[in-house]
Order: structure tokens, then C-alpha cells, then sequence
């Protein structure tokens, strides 16, 4: 099977997922990208947050459409979350691929246990 195809394939299950469950993708992307795909930890996390503007939009419409957008909020985390954004993309540059993926991993597990807990 072609490499493109497997991205496509994943893309497709992670949208999926990301549509289902109200996420960016990237906690299922960067993890999916780093073990199976040997992209290295720098690239996967970048390439994430590209691959979420598209899936973003998508699955944004269709909640909107069925009114399940606060667009106040929306509007103020976006604002928020475009300077934070800049300023973690400058600061992830500088920091060893094997602490990212440390990094990433605490807050996968963090998240989740409190999701479990809630």
C-alpha cells in the first residue's frame, strides 16, 4: 500500500474521531505519525496543527449548522488561541524532540485521567 494512501486512511479515521469527539486531531495524530510513521516528534507536532485548520473548518460547519456553536466563545478562544499558538510553535523549536514527546505523553495522560475522574 502506498505511503499516501496510509495517510489518507489515517487522516480519514482521525477525522472521524476528531468530528465524534469534539478534538483537534492532534492527540491521535502526533502519536499515530511518531509510532507508525517514524516522523520525527518536531514535524508530527507541526504537521498536526496544519491538519487541523481543514478538519477545524469541516467539522465546525456542521455543528453550526445544527447550532451547536457558542460563537461569543468561539470568537475569544480563537483570539487567544492564535497568540498562544504562535508562541508555543517558537518555543516547541527549541526544545529536544525526546521532552516533547515526554511532554506530550504527561498531558495525554493528565487529560485523560481527568476525563476518567469527571
Amino acid at each position: 500500500m502506498s505511503e499516501q494512501l496510509k495517510f489518507s486512511g489515517a487522516g480519514f479515521v482521525v477525522g472521524i474521531l476528531s468530528g465524534l469527539l469534539g478534538v483537534g486531531g492532534g492527540i491521535f495524530l502526533v502519536p499515530l505519525m511518531v509510532t507508525y510513521f517514524s516522523i520525527t516528534q518536531h514535524i508530527a507536532q507541526a504537521t498536526s496543527m496544519a491538519v487541523i485548520i481543514p478538519t477545524a473548518l469541516v467539522s465546525s460547519a456542521v455543528y453550526g449548522f445544527h447550532g451547536n456553536i457558542d460563537v461569543g466563545l468561539a470568537v475569544n478562544l480563537a483570539i487567544g488561541s492564535m497568540c498562544g499558538a504562535s508562541i508555543g510553535a517558537r518555543i516547541m523549536k527549541r526544545i529536544p524532540a525526546i521532552r516533547l514527546k515526554q511532554l506530550f505523553g504527561l498531558l495525554l495522560i493528565l487529560v485523560g485521567l481527568r476525563m476518567v475522574v469527571s
